[in-house]
């Protein structure tokens, strides 16, 4: 069973900050955190992004920073596609010196920065002026490569075109102690929405017992275990609702739902209208 632990990062010691590019086995990776911001953009593949609590469509094109220690992790859907590719940066809010970023002329990265929280992403014009500067920066010495990337965060600052995701990172707020408490927990729910999930597994990842850990969870995510498990499921319902011709029954039974007539029921009372109604509606408006 995978669990969000901390990961380290290192950048080559004639570096501030860590450029790679990644091609398939970056989606592999797990729901995780560290203490470094990043930012992502995928070059190709299309699948699910987990921000925090949020949970979202991703596909060529999308570009997100995350702020320090706020759980993340992308997965292609569906799983094999392997001429995926990802560019993540890497780096520590005192990758120039602990206030560096305090100066005046810092003070749009510095609100970046704080809104990093939350997670943020930026619209494929953004994308398209960074994936430019980026590949510039390959051809460049350390020291322009260094002046491309400051003048790349001030370009995301300045950005009109911006959605904060995770609008209430409550894990984010907690101390280390907590974030390692809670997080293995919604790792399991990342990696297990679509199977079987188990309260007492869950609550087992906590050291609890399923009351303690109900009240536990709430307290933290504000949803409730299922709560969340069915957000989780719906969403990826959606998707399939939306990207494929696939059949409803198949469309709930691959989202974790077990029986049609109740994931009928729920999307119902969670979307507003019927699966083959929220089909219909997204192919009218598109």
């Amino acid at each position: 069973m995978i669990r969000a632990t901390p990961e380290i990062v290192q950048p080559a010691s004639e570096q501030s900050f860590l450029l790679r590019a990644f091609g398939d086995e970056a989606f592999k990776a797990p729901y995780h955190f560290h203490v470094e911001y990043e930012l992502t953009l995928i070059l190709s593949g299309k699948g699910k992004r987990y921000i925090g609590n949020h949970m979202a469509d991703f596909k060529a094109g999308d570009m997100v920073l995350v702020g320090a220690n706020l759980p993340h992790c992308w997965k292609l859907v569906p799983e094999k596609q392997s001429d995926a590719k990802a560019i993540v940066i890497q780096f520590t809010a005192d990758f120039l010196g602990e206030h560096f970023f305090d100066k005046p002329e810092n003070a749009a990265i510095r609100s970046m920065f704080q809104k990093a929280v939350n997670g943020i992403w930026f619209d494929t014009e953004c994308f398209a002026k960074v994936y430019a500067a980026i590949l510039e920066m390959q051809q460049q010495d350390s020291f322009n490569t260094l002046i491309s990337f400051l003048k790349i965060l001030y370009q995301l600052s300045q950005s009109p075109k911006v959605v904060l995701l995770d609008k209430e990172p409550e894990v984010v707020r907690l101390s280390l102690v907590e974030q390692k408490r809670i997080n293995p927990v919604l790792a399991y729910l990342v990696d297990n929405f679509r199977k079987q999930v188990s309260l007492n597994e869950a609550a087992a990842l906590t050291n609890m017992t399923t009351n303690a850990f109900c009240k536990y969870f709430k307290k933290m995510t504000r949803k409730t275990f299922m709560e969340m498990v069915i957000q989780y499921r719906l969403n990826y319902a959606t998707q399939q609702l939306i990207e494929t011709d696939k059949p409803v029954s198949d469309i709930a039974f691959s989202s974790g739902f077990t029986d049609v007539s109740h994931f009928y029921k729920v999307f119902k009372s969670k979307m507003g209208l019927s699966p083959l109604g929220y089909r219909k509606k997204f192919m009218v408006a598109y």
